[in-house]
């Protein structure tokens, strides 16, 4: 089942985000897709956000991949942020262990999942940010 939310400003798209977070177990694997400004990392901001490792937050285009420690509660949390809009081949993804680190116990999101259909299967949910006019985004999570 789809969700979807339109989001006035960067504020509200974060407040999805969180929203989105509270529903998230460990070892899910979440898929970012969207034009490039279209918001994910701001989305990813939120996630961050929820897991209390915001401060920690940065896009992963140049690192590939990023990994923040938060908690929720008392418990700890680690969330794996990867980058996939540089990577040009199975071959780069397999360089840096990207199966290793989804096939984990730990929180995945992947921006740019759209990029390798190979993984598809592997994704929990997609969250799909489009342009909807201005500073406007269309949000759907399925």
């Amino acid at each position: 089942m789809a969700e979807e939310f339109l989001s006035l400003s960067d504020q509200e798209t974060r407040h999805y985000a969180r929203r989105f977070a509270s529903q998230l177990h460990a070892g899910d694997i979440i898929s970012l897709t969207g034009q490039l400004g279209a918001g994910k990392t701001v989305f990813m901001r939120g996630i961050a956000e929820f897991f209390n490792c915001d401060e920690q937050l940065s896009s992963p285009t140049f690192t590939l991949f990023n990994i923040y420690h938060g908690t929720l509660g008392d418990k700890p949390v680690t969330l794996h942020h990867f980058d996939l809009y540089r990577i040009q081949s199975m071959h780069q993804l397999e360089v840096i262990g990207f199966d290793e680190y989804l096939s984990s116990s730990y929180l995945s999101v992947v921006e740019w999942g759209e990029r390798f259909p190979e993984y598809a299967s592997l994704y929990t949910v997609s969250v799909s940010l489009e342009y909807a006019g201005d500073e406007r985004r269309r949000i759907v999570m399925k």
